[in-house]
């Protein structure tokens, strides 16, 4: 299962379960859409692979 990190590894902003600005990398390290699109330049600075969005979880 997919781990929800809730909060950016860079800046710590929150990013809840249903957030729209998480991004993540294959590895599952989560940045927000800012650091995705300023500094970081959309590598993950872990393992330098691509950050694309995170799917959203719905609460039930």
């Amino acid at each position: 299962m997919l781990q929800m990190r809730d909060t950016c590894e860079r800046c710590t902003s929150p990013l809840p379960m249903d957030s729209g600005e998480a991004m993540i990398c294959s590895y599952e390290c989560t940045f927000c859409a800012p650091c995705v699109h300023g500094p970081l330049n959309g590598r993950c600075p872990n393992c330098g692979g691509d950050l694309q969005p995170r799917p959203k979880r719905i609460k039930k």
